[in-house]
């Protein structure tokens, strides 16, 4: 019998894909990727984000990990609590965006979030293994609130320590634990949570 290595299924946040960003040097390396691709219009709907996740996981044959940073872990939730029905050996949770709080300036409003099918954030149980990865210092989550979330979404929790919002803005191109991660998703045999 063959054991298929799985595929990464990358989902961006609503900036899309970053030249320096962690998940794209990420995707560059590995053997088996696809990432959400970049949508042409309605940008902020979640809708539209959702079905973009489906249409990237109908290009995907055999078993899928998710890897999501911010917003993207938020398009991950919603997708799941659609009722998805792929089956997903796990999910890398990172730096998730809390658009149910004000984000700073520059980001969309909880007002526009709102109108666009965002909020609220699902809080129902993730149907496959996840590990939400959070910092100490994230501009656009309080430590409190990813650990929230992660609870809810019955995901292991991470706390990473002062890493902002873990992308480049914050110093971080390459990030080695995503694939530490991954790794241990693979396996899918997962505490319920760790500190570092």
């Amino acid at each position: 019998m063959t054991v298929t290595k799985p595929t990464v299924l990358i989902v961006p946040g609503l900036r899309d894909h970053v030249p320096e960003h962690w998940q794209t040097l990420l995707a560059a390396r590995l053997p088996r990727v696809v990432s959400v691709a970049p949508l042409e219009q309605d940008k902020l709907s979640c809708a539209a984000r959702v079905e973009a996740i489906d249409r990237a996981l109908a290009a995907i044959d055999g078993p899928v990990i998710i890897v999501a940073h911010s917003a993207g872990a938020m398009m991950v939730a919603h997708w799941a609590a659609r009722g998805a029905t792929r089956e997903i050996l796990g999910a890398l949770l990172a730096a998730p965006a809390d658009l149910e709080t004000p984000m700073p300036a520059g980001y969309p409003t909880t007002e526009a979030l709102d109108a666009q099918g965002w909020l609220p954030i699902p809080r129902g149980e993730l149907p496959f293994p996840s590990i939400v990865a959070a910092s100490s210092n994230d501009p656009l989550t309080r430590l409190d609130r990813a650990r929230e979330l992660a609870q809810a979404w019955g995901s292991r929790f991470v706390e990473l320590g002062e890493v902002g919002h873990l992308n480049p803005a914050s110093g971080y191109g390459e990030w080695p634990r995503a694939e530490a991660f991954i790794r241990e998703l693979s396996q899918a045999n997962l505490p319920t949570t760790a500190r570092g």
